[in-house]
């Protein structure tokens, strides 16, 4: 397009080499360069930062490329005709001073980060490093741009003797379009999604020497069970070996305290969704899941793996009196999950529900379990959309705990944009509190006069975490989340740039796992409080909250 307007306007126009193309584009690539290091909501590496630094910057470069296409278009006299050269070399210095500068400052930036998440600050940012990424990414991706701007051309040449020189230019761009999405799509994008589901296929059959098959017949895995132990997969059989047992949740719950029932049913343990889900209600009810008085069904992130964190915290709160039930519907992680197997996980949801659902509601009242639904990230995004809440009011379930909703779940959508007007996004008040409550590192889910409804919803979010801040919107408005009051783990230094700060929350993502009990890790301690509003246990009080919460200070992580 840009050479299709200097071609189009050259008889009215001046020639290209007359404006100050290079120093343009250099002076708006600098600002975006010295943008993408100011604080962001997750601390990061210099080699990320030289990365988000330099794509940022090539971002800014073709925007300055645009504005001057925009100025040959629209015919504009262009200004600096006769101090050419001189404001070439000022806007040049410039460029380099703001690259400088905001080098100098990066490490006062990312120290505004750490600080919001309690981190030590960090003497420098490594400058060398982050300018040395920048430009090698900078740089390929203009070599990329070249490539494309080659293959438009090209085509453009062949179809100009054919064709009005603005339908050739068009076209022209649609076919060069059409042929690098082809080749990212097709070669890169599809064929690396296959690799890496067979690479992590192999990872989930394969089977850990130092995990032996539970010898108790009534644990799912065992030579009792629907399930054999290779068909569990690898995080069903670390999930189920990792079962506290009764005398570890005596020690906090007391002689009353049962081991906890867990069942899990891999991808390999039948071939489609509804078998998977019959399975797992045969192994529930084989193994007296339904003779418990709580009853959870969880839905695991991608891979299959079940957070400790928030399952092990509620199975001491219920001193062990508590089934789970979960099938795996994905091989893969997190983003290659979503982008893949988002409705294969859905139905997969939905199907296994639907089995508990109407099994529990076919019990009589008096004797059946309290059931409740629980996800983490990905999980927590699944159960809401599969979850037939005009179905359940006739015979309600009893409450949901989401942990970590990404930003396009759809009930936390609705929650976050349909709050009262005194609250903050990143911390929603919904209606009067009786259905719907909000939870974070430091503020309980009782922030409300009116008392819990019959079904208790709570979200389990930090401020922090970009999967659930993150919003395209950001490119081009400020999110409501960096409005005062802030979350007290978001630095009061982060400024809303458009386009930047979008990128900058993106890319915190991918790292949003770093740092315990900020971003997208969500610790044991956090889930407590949030379980417990959940739940109601009885004779549950601060003190026996704080108890719990030293107790799994000392217990493995998660990770």
């Amino acid at each position: 397009m840009m050479g299709y307007a200097e071609g189009y306007s050259r008889r009215s126009l001046p020639t290209a080499s007359h404006l100050p193309r290079t120093a343009l584009c250099l002076l708006i690539a600098a600002a975006f360069f010295a943008a993408s290091l100011t604080p962001s909501l997750m601390p990061r590496g210099p080699v990320v930062q030289g990365a988000l630094a330099g794509s940022v910057a090539i971002i800014g470069y073709g925007i300055g490329h645009l504005l001057r296409w925009l100025w040959l278009f629209l015919d504009i006299p262009q200004p600096f005709k006769a101090w050419h050269s001189r404001f070439q070399l000022a806007a040049c210095g410039l460029a380099l001073f703001i690259v400088l500068a905001s080098l100098w400052k990066s490490a006062d930036w990312q120290n505004a980060t750490r600080t919001a998440m309690e981190l030590p600050p960090v003497p420098t940012a490594q400058p060398l490093t982050i300018i040395s990424i920048a430009v090698l990414v900078f740089a390929a991706i203009w070599l990329l741009a070249l490539a494309f701007q080659f293959v438009l051309n090209f085509a453009r040449r062949r179809l100009d003797p054919l064709l009005p020189r603005p339908v050739s230019a068009f076209l022209g761009f649609c076919l060069a379009a059409w042929l690098f999405w082809a080749i990212g799509d097709g070669l890169l994008v599809r064929n690396g999604l296959a690799l890496a589901n067979s690479a992590f296929r192999a990872a989930d059959a394969f089977i850990e020497p130092t995990l032996a098959p539970p010898s108790d017949p009534m644990v799912t895995g065992s030579a009792a069970s629907l399930v054999s132990w290779k068909h569990l997969g690898k995080w069903g059989r670390d999930y189920v070996s990792r079962t506290p047992s009764r005398d570890e949740i005596a020690a906090f719950a007391g002689p009353s305290a049962m081991k906890p029932i867990r069942v899990y049913v891999g991808l390999r343990a039948a071939s489609t969704p509804e078998e998977r889900a019959t399975v797992a209600l045969e192994e529930l009810k084989r193994t007296g899941g339904f003779e418990r008085s709580a009853l959870v069904v969880m839905v695991p992130v991608g891979t299959g793996w079940m957070d400790p964190g928030g399952q092990d915290t509620m199975e001491f709160l219920l001193g062990g009196d508590v089934a789970t039930v979960a099938v795996q519907y994905s091989y893969l992680k997190g983003a290659l999950s979503v982008l893949t197997d988002t409705e294969v996980g859905e139905e997969q949801s939905r199907l296994l529900f639907k089995a508990v659902y109407d099994h529990w509601t076919k019990l009589p009242k008096d004797k059946r379990p309290k059931l409740y639904v629980h996800g983490l990230s990905q999980g927590a995004q699944i159960s809401q959309s599969t979850i037939p809440f005009f179905d359940l009011l006739a015979d309600p379930i009893q409450g949901a705990l989401w942990t970590g909703s990404p930003f396009f779940s759809p009930v936390w959508r609705q929650v976050r944009n349909g709050r009262r007007p005194e609250s903050p996004a990143w911390l929603p008040k919904y209606g009067n509190g009786s259905l719907i409550r909000l939870t974070n590192q430091r503020i309980n889910a009782d922030q409300f006069d009116a008392p819990w409804g019959p079904i208790r919803i709570v979200f389990l979010n930090y401020g922090s975490d970009p999967i659930v801040a993150f919003s395209y919107a950001t490119a081009y408005r400020q999110p409501d989340w960096m409005n005062e009051p802030r979350a007290f783990d978001v630095p009061p230094e982060l400024r809303w740039i458009p386009i930047v700060t979008m990128l900058q929350v993106a890319l915190d993502t991918a790292f949003s796992l770093s740092i315990p009990g900020y971003g997208h890790y969500y610790i044991a301690e956090d889930y407590i409080d949030a379980w417990a509003e959940v739940l109601d246990p009885p004779a549950w009080d601060a003190a026996r909250s704080a108890e719990l919460k030293e107790l799994f200070k000392h217990r493995a992580p998660a990770f």
